[in-house]
């Protein structure tokens, strides 16, 4: 009787099938199936993992290593673009990803939000929820079921970020929690088991002048070579750790001997290796002798299989790899079962150079509408392969077609999707977070690191097995430099409605317009639209503020200008949002379909409320012409284009005296000091403009691993720290309350620094030359008060500012204080 066995696919596996794997990676992963053993890494954020231990850990050792990120990174800093918050957050996730598949890891995230800095632990946890960061730790843990747990950092102020020695604190009590069956019981009724590991660790670190390592120390040597790989294992982590291009983390690769070391936290002894009494054999799972008798077969069974493996024909072993393959799965008792038959699918696939994929022609398919789905197909070394059934959703295409070697099969479907078919978005955004957690109410979301794309099934019977093959559904194109292109397909809403600008200062002097812009994403009929807006607005009613009966074109924007609204004395900021309605189409829409586009990682699409921040402030201007050079990319530009001024942005050709005289101040975006070598060749032309009059406006700046500053920026030195004031209410106090960039046009008063987000102030300025005033003293608790958030030194006829104030933060969240201190910084030059 012919065998069928279903294997669902099991997300965020190592040895997902890729393609294609050469001979000697087969090998390898046949190598790999040996070994059963796993570790589970714990950090706190994208980039903070040891790569070159990973690496190691995944190909040398061949243990099934994780990397659990307690956050997505979203509070950092992105030297290669203007994006912050969740959407930094969607990038660092995709670059993770992309070093995992490079260095053999497999990832995991809580749902802990980067919040930003933190200097402690104890500030970190009165906003993350602990419990809910400890559950989902405990979650990965149960599920995961890791011999021994590393922790990257210690607990204490050694860790040198409060996430930092948070995620120590989570790992050491999470170790406990996961084998306790009182802790996080609902857990153990959705199909795992407590779990204890072994032992877990820190793995110490030498991070320039915090050096954690001592002699005494347990080390091992991480620095070998694999030759089926072709690399070192530091070559592994450079080109692993150089993905996470957002924060300016391309390293140089590294051979030869490299140590690690490590300190026990809890559990059993270690003397001579982190691995210590773990059993690394698939004997270790015999719970009698019956079981003890078949690990032994399939044990003895893979070491012939093997022997037998040839690299140059690799399709010779496929009865073997099936007979394989059979027996495990009727083998009970494999801690990881599904993860073990995946791995040995994959094998099998790649062994017959099994070539499967699943496009469209489309980036996104539109709610209600149809979709084309192309589906190819080659078994390139055999012809044991029979096509079954393509399915996808409730779709099912029966074939019985018997694979050619080395002929492509090639099949198109058309498929009407549902007006209610559920939209594309990362599980982590679908609900509204808290200020310290995403909110994800599905635990089993918890072991995905990425969102849920769709998917098509294609089942082949592969000599006698049945095997499902999980594709992603892709966009499938070809750009003329960067050759052929894939990205996941996203299920769109019909209606893109985007609000423009996102924020709008709306005062006595700034009356700024906004628009509402409906982008139809669908064919469609002459259809009726009504737009409603929030019901109150700084004292305005709003209701119905379009009615439409239009003709839409898809793809094609129709702008809708909003009615000016009552300027109202009383200062207030809302979010306004709006909803479209049509019956022919929906009943309401307020999505923005926002695109991250960069080349290193996949095409980032997800929905965002269309919302507009409208500030209701008096904010006075008395300049009108700013020249803004562009630094690693913030939204201080809109911000001043929204206080009415007319904005340039200046390259190094454009920065010339006789050209930059007729600016009213020039503004260095934010680390344009790091990113611009040019800058240190204008200098020159920079002093005279401020010697003649010119107001120079210097955004924070780094010295750290982003890019060293070489540039002179003043003729009057200053320190460049890392003091920051991470508390965004810290207590603000001035220095001379009569300096005029408090005072004009704008009275800058202690309600212009309430609602800040995030932080108050980044790498400060200290060692200050006399000629600097400083303006402002805050501090964050327990603490002594900073005095280099700003910092003004005259010079001749103008003006240098230093500004470490984190008002590219502010500005995009609509702070009307911060837009008042821009305005009484750009007219300085007035004073």
């Amino acid at each position: 009787m012919k065998k069928i066995l279903l294997l669902i696919a099991i997300t965020n596996c190592i040895t997902a099938y890729t393609q294609q794997w050469h001979s000697a990676t087969i090998l390898h992963q046949l190598h790999k199936a040996q070994v059963h053993a796993s570790v589970l890494y714990i950090a706190a954020h994208p980039d903070d993992e040891n790569t070159r231990l990973l690496a190691y850990l995944a190909n040398e050792r061949k243990y099934r290593t994780g990397y659990l990120s307690l956050t997505r990174g979203d509070g950092g800093q992105n030297l290669i673009g203007n994006e912050q918050g969740v959407e930094l957050g969607l990038i660092r996730t995709q670059e993770l990803l992309a070093a995992r598949k490079i260095d053999g890891a497999e990832q995991f995230f809580s749902t802990a939000y980067d919040f930003g800095y933190s200097k402690t632990s104890a500030e970190t946890f009165t906003i993350w929820n602990k419990q809910k960061v400890l559950a989902d730790a405990v979650w990965v843990i149960r599920n995961f079921k890791p011999d021994i747990i590393i922790t990257r950092f210690p607990e204490d102020a050694r860790a040198g970020h409060g996430h930092h020695s948070a995620s120590g604190i989570i790992a050491r009590e999470a170790y406990y929690a996961a084998a306790d069956p009182t802790q996080f019981t609902e857990q153990l009724t959705k199909g795992v088991t407590t779990w204890q590991a072994k032992r877990i660790i820190w793995n110490t670190f030498n991070f320039g002048s915090n050096n954690t390592i001592t002699t005494n120390q347990l080390k091992i040597d991480v620095g070998g070579y694999n030759t089926l790989l072709g690399k070192s294992y530091g070559e592994i982590a450079a080109e692993s750790r150089s993905q996470h291009k957002s924060q300016g983390f391309g390293v140089p690769s590294q051979r030869g001997t490299q140590w690690e070391y490590f300190v026990p936290i809890a559990g059993d002894t270690m003397v001579t290796d982190i691995m210590d009494g773990v059993n690394t054999q698939i004997h270790k799972y015999a719970t009698d002798t019956i079981t003890l008798k078949k690990l032994n077969w399939i044990h003895t069974y893979l070491a012939q299989l093997i022997k037998l493996y040839n690299p140059n024909t690799p399709e010779t072993i496929l009865p073997n790899l099936i007979q394989w393959y059979t027996y495990v799965q009727a083998t009970q008792g494999i801690s990881n079962h599904n993860y073990y038959t995946q791995a040995i699918q994959n094998i099998i696939l790649n062994t017959i150079g099994l070539y499967t994929e699943a496009t469209t022609t489309n980036a996104y398919a539109t709610q209600g509408d149809s979709i084309k789905i192309n589906v190819a197909i080659n078994a390139r070394l055999t012809n044991d392969v029979q096509l079954k059934n393509i399915y996808y959703k409730t779709f099912r295409f029966d074939t019985g077609t018997v694979l050619s070697r080395n002929k492509n099969f090639i099949t198109s479907k058309t498929i009407l999707l549902s007006p209610t078919e559920k939209l594309t978005q990362p599980y982590w955004l679908t609900q509204a977070k808290t200020q310290g957690n995403f909110t994800v109410d599905d635990p089993a979301q918890i072991l995905l690191p990425d969102g849920n794309y769709e998917q098509v099934q294609i089942a082949v019977d592969i000599m006698g097995t049945l095997f499902i093959i999980p594709k992603q559904l892709q966009y499938k194109h070809t750009d003329p430099v960067r050759g052929e292109l894939y990205q996941p397909l996203y299920i769109v809403p019909p209606i893109d409605v985007q609000l423009i600008p996102n924020v709008v200062l709306h005062t006595k002097q700034i009356t700024n317009p906004y628009t509402i812009q409906l982008t139809p994403k669908t064919n469609t009929h002459k259809l009726t639209f009504n737009c409603f807006a929030s019901p109150k607005i700084c004292g305005d009613t709003v209701y119905n503020v379009c009615n439409i009966t239009d003709s839409l074109i898809k793809n094609k924007p129709i702008t809708i200008p909003i009615p000016k609204l009552t300027y109202n004395t009383k200062p207030c900021s809302n979010t306004l949002y709006y909803c479209v309605s049509s019956g022919n189409i929906l009943n309401t829409a307020s999505n923005h379909i926002r695109v991250i586009n960069y080349d290193h990682i996949p095409t980032i699409m997800y929905l965002q409320k269309a919302t507009v921040t409208l500030v209701n402030d008096n904010i006075v201007t008395t300049t009108k012409k700013v020249g803004y050079i562009q630094g690693a990319g913030d939204k201080v530009p809109e911000a001043l284009l929204q206080l009415g001024y007319s904005v340039d942005v200046l390259t190094a050709k454009d920065v010339v005296y006789n050209n930059i005289k007729k600016y009213d101040a020039i503004i260095t975006g934010i680390r344009a000091y790091n990113t611009n070598d040019w800058l240190n060749d204008v200098y020159t032309e920079l002093e005279q403009y401020v010697t003649k009059g010119g107001n120079l406006i210097i955004q924070y700046n780094t010295s750290n691993q982003i890019g060293n500053i070489q540039a002179k920026i003043t003729p009057y030195n200053f320190t460049i720290s890392r003091n920051r004031i991470t508390n965004e209410n810290a207590q603000v106090t001035y220095i001379n309350p009569k300096e005029a960039v408090l005072q004009f046009p704008n009275i800058i008063t202690k309600k212009d620094f309430d609602g800040w987000v995030q932080e108050r102030s980044i790498y400060e300025a200290t060692a200050l030359d006399p000629q600097y005033r400083t303006i402002l003293s805050m501090q964050d608790v327990g603490e002594n008060a900073t005095d280099g958030s700003l910092i003004i030194a005259k010079h001749n006829k103008g003006n240098y500012v230093y500004c470490s104030l984190a008002l590219f933060r502010q500005l995009p969240a609509g702070v009307a204080g911060a837009y008042k201190l821009l305005a009484n910084m750009v007219s300085l030059k007035n004073n």
